[in-house]
């Protein structure tokens, strides 16, 4: 049985999505990621995530898909021809109209299943408006906690492989192989922030960048050791972790 949201008929929204239902919205980006990866990154990792976890625990948890929304906040990358992005106040306004739509169904939860670490700040935002404007309870999840916002990064990188690094680029590999060219991939490791304790990537301190600030390739990791078989492990914690805080998602209720 589909578990697509959008494979359902009108009259089997209203026979099949309950109070028990969580709507997942998977959300990625098309953007550079430089030359050794293609601009879909983000959201294939997305949908695939969300698809993978949808069809372990779907029945059981009542999670339903939406279709992804493939293009998002990604104007850190506006300088690169070809990335097509949404600014904050309309990525907010198209999510807060989804939230909307959502609401006239009988589901009480919506999550939001981001693949582009761009995304992060805004969306945490759009959590409370969405709730405020409808009453659905939130939630935001992350393939990988991007490391520009706490997540780890590998130690070679410095904590740093934000954009095209090793893991999102084996991870990449692993799900779609004859789109990377690792040939045509460096290191673009940002070696001087290693240095700093506060300002860097993951650091106390935030602060405002763009792609090319650190090199004209716009990618900020080391990719030249992705392996297929590390993007498999790595993609499936990810939906192993997914899924279960999904279990958490579905019988959450603000401790009452």
């Amino acid at each position: 049985m589909s578990r697509r949201f959008d494979d359902l008929s009108g009259p089997q929204v209203h026979e099949r999505i309950t109070t028990t239902s969580t709507i997942v919205l998977p959300i990625g980006a098309v953007e550079q990621h430089g030359p050794h990866l293609p601009m879909s990154v983000d959201h294939v990792i997305a949908e695939e995530v969300a698809s993978a976890v949808v069809t372990a625990v779907g029945e059981e948890l009542d999670l339903w898909l939406l279709p992804t929304l493939s293009i998002s906040k990604s104007n850190e990358h506006a300088w690169a021809a070809g990335t097509i992005w949404l600014s904050a106040d309309t990525l907010m306004g198209v999510l807060l109209d989804i939230g909307r739509a959502v609401a006239t169904t009988r589901a009480e939860r919506l999550v939001l299943l981001n693949g582009h670490g761009g995304n992060t700040t805004l969306l945490n935002t759009a959590l409370r408006e969405i709730r405020l404007a409808t009453g659905l309870r939130t939630f935001l999840v992350h393939p990988s906690l991007p490391p520009a916002y706490g997540g780890t990064s590998t130690e070679d990188e410095l904590g740093m492989g934000i954009h095209g690094g090793l893991n999102e680029t084996s991870v990449f590999m692993h799900l779609r192989p004859d789109l990377v060219d690792l040939s045509k991939a460096a290191r673009r490791v940002p070696e001087a922030l290693a240095e700093n304790r506060h300002v860097r990537f993951g650091g106390s301190v935030s602060f405002g960048w763009l792609s090319n600030d650190f090199h004209p390739d716009g990618y900020i990791g080391d990719p030249t050791g992705a392996d297929p078989e590390l993007g498999r492990r790595l993609f499936e914690g990810a939906v192993a972790s997914i899924c279960e805080a999904m279990a958490e998602i579905a019988a959450f209720d603000f401790g009452r």
